[in-house]
């Protein structure tokens, strides 16, 4: 069974109460919960985290790095400015997708930079809750593709 861990960044626990014209009108509780359901059909082991704290996500990433195949992150507004979160993320040995509900590149200009992507192996902005979705997707594709070869 493929294992994949997500790590929700600061005020995703907000969701749902957050300006929902960015970031939809599900709650973190009710968009887990369409990932996992997703995941299950897919015979996919999930494990969710979300933290405000720089150092909890970090350790997560540290944590997650020998727990899992495949890591899905959401930096949040850390994506901008945490080069300790890009660096946790380039010495984590497993592949790592950044996502973001809302396109970051349409929105402010300083949220055009992520300092946290180039340490993973895509980006996937734009789409809602569907972006975990996507992300879920193109991690399954790749470990698959990658047991293949071996």
């Amino acid at each position: 069974m493929l294992k994949i861990g997500i790590i929700n960044g600061p005020n995703l626990n907000m969701l749902g109460k957050r300006d929902q014209k960015i970031y939809g009108n599900l709650t973190l509780e009710e968009m887990n919960h369409k990932i996992e359901s997703f995941a299950k059909k897919e015979d996919i082991e999930l494990t969710i985290k979300q933290s405000n704290l720089e150092g909890e996500i970090i350790e997560s990433i540290q944590q997650f790095s020998s727990q899992v195949d495949g890591l899905i992150i959401n930096p949040a507004a850390y994506t901008h400015y945490s080069y300790a979160i890009a660096d946790a993320l380039r010495d984590c040995p497993i592949p790592i997708i950044e996502v973001h509900l809302s396109n970051i590149f349409s929105r402010e200009d300083f949220r055009g930079k992520s300092v946290t992507a180039p340490a993973c192996i895509g980006q996937i902005a734009g789409f809602g809750y569907q972006s975990y979705i996507l992300a879920i997707c193109a991690l399954q594709d790749l470990l698959k593709k990658k047991a293949k070869k071996n």
